[in-house]
């Protein structure tokens, strides 16, 4: 951390200042460990919630998709309540959602009360994908942005590796309900550090409070040539008018950017990573894998790889580029997911079938974690033009969570009709279609500048050259 510090530091930043920093860094952990944990503990807790409420394949759809429901509306709503009310109050509030709903679930009664618990961490997850990293693009100072913005999405990964460990570590005795409640406690940590953060000093002046926005700004930065420079950016940030929904009806371009966001969105969550996130037990029992103890510690290797592999993605998306990064994903999760119901039709019928199954799906995941993870949500914010920026990522943000909800709601299905082995097919010529996709009309961006993105994107320049 002290080497982090370093260049804050060394610009005259007070000690209260690198306090505000590691709260900041700590509130990013926190807000990302909660989206993971939500993702991934309906994986472990679901066999037992469908044993003990005597539920079969449809009502499990639908507990766990309802969380993808809250969480689009969530995302839909998540600008208009963060420019409201603020980007602290909102993140205050997804807190309290995340503590709230996590008790609901606990203590369900019956499968419609957990439906309904779930939607309300849904909300949650939206508001919280939406508010934390614009909080933290705007509280961070400029040499730490990208890092804690990158803390963040790592985050993600990481909170879902935690809920697979919670979820093996309550498997013994069967306890869903306290695989689901144990998101209460990091949710009120994370209220609580919120109380001591300040709020955005970009919100603050957008509302006309300049004096606590200054106020805020000294606190955090302590060199006064950089609170003026920053106070002047800002200034010019506000004078432009964002225009969403009129520019989408009136620019043609603009509605390019928007649909293309929507398709990268939507290629990244029929990629299949949710499914595997969310019936990983189910799919290493069709693996071959039958007791509950192996199925949860393949969760739990599942969680690991995802994180690793997102180390691999940070280190080379600003080197190979976004394209090449999404050529490599597409074709390793193709390849992988068609050897995966390859094996399936054959049978998977020894210890080496078993073997090679699990190596497959790791294979995906790897795939999907250094590749469409990162880089669908780096291209969306970076295909946008700024008048419009906000629109544009809530519609591919509430774009991805139809999406998701879609794929979490039709995999037993698939399953049960299509076959094991046709439904793992069905996604690697998804994967290979996205591949597709890629070269015909995704941009390349790395090393160019937003302004120039949206010139060409206004320019009327197909969509797969603005980058150039």
């Amino acid at each position: 951390m002290s080497t982090t510090l370093h260049p804050t530091a060394r610009s005259g930043a007070s000690s209260y200042s690198r306090v505000h920093i590691v709260l900041t860094s700590a509130i990013a952990a926190l807000a990302g460990l909660l989206f993971g944990l939500d993702i991934g503990v309906i994986s472990g807790a679901l066999p037992f919630i469908a044993k003990n409420f005597q539920v079969g394949d449809q009502m499990q759809e639908w507990i766990v998709s309802s969380m993808m429901v809250g969480a689009a509306v969530g995302a839909l709503g998540s600008g208009w309540v963060s420019r409201v009310i603020g980007r602290k109050v909102s993140l205050m509030i997804a807190a309290a959602l995340f503590a709230g709903a996590s008790a609901i679930c606990a203590f369900a009664l019956n499968p419609a009360m957990l439906i309904a618990g779930r939607v309300l961490l849904g909300l949650a997850v939206g508001i919280a994908s939406f508010t934390a990293p614009l909080y933290l693009s705007e509280i961070a100072p400029r040499t730490m942005r990208g890092a804690l913005i990158s803390l963040h999405q790592l985050m993600v990964t990481i909170g879902i590796l935690a809920a697979f460990l919670s979820n093996t570590a309550f498997s013994g005795a069967g306890d869903w309900r306290w695989m689901l409640g144990v998101i209460a406690f990091p949710a009120i940590a994370m209220l609580v550090g919120l109380i001591f953060l300040p709020r955005s000093p970009r919100w603050l002046m957008s509302v006309g409070r300049r004096e606590e926005a200054l106020a805020v700004l000294k606190k955090l930065r302590g060199d006064e040539q950089t609170i003026q420079t920053e106070m002047r950016e800002i200034d010019e940030q506000l004078k432009v008018e964002f225009e969403g929904w009129s520019l989408f009806r009136g620019n043609k371009n603009f509605r390019r950017s928007v649909w293309l966001g929507v398709l990268l969105q939507i290629a990244q969550q029929l990629t299949g990573i949710n499914v595997v996130m969310y019936y990983a037990p189910r799919i290493f029992g069709l693996a071959g894998y039958g007791s509950a103890h192996d199925q949860l510690w393949g969760t739990v290797i599942v969680g690991a790889v995802n994180v690793a592999a997102t180390f691999v993605a940070i280190g080379l998306v600003d080197r190979w580029g976004r394209k090449p990064i999404l050529y490599t994903g597409f074709s390793v999760m193709a390849i992988a997911l068609a050897s995966l119901g390859t094996l399936m039709h054959v049978g998977i019928t020894s210890p080496s079938h078993q073997y090679a199954a699990v190596a497959a799906l790791l294979v995906f995941i790897a795939g999907f974690a250094m590749s469409a993870g990162p880089m669908i949500w780096i291209l969306c914010a970076e295909i946008q033009p700024i008048k419009g920026r906000d629109f544009g990522i809530a519609v591919s943000t509430f774009v991805n969570w139809v999406a998701n909800t879609i794929a979490g709601a039709t995999f037993l299905t698939l399953l049960n009709t299509l076959g094991h082995a046709q439904t793992f097919w069905l996604y690697a010529a998804l994967n290979a279609a996205f591949l597709l996709m890629t070269l015909w009309i995704v941009p390349e961006t790395k090393g160019v500048s937003l302004e120039q993105i949206e010139r060409n994107l206004m320019a009327g320049k197909a969509l797969r050259r603005i980058g150039q």
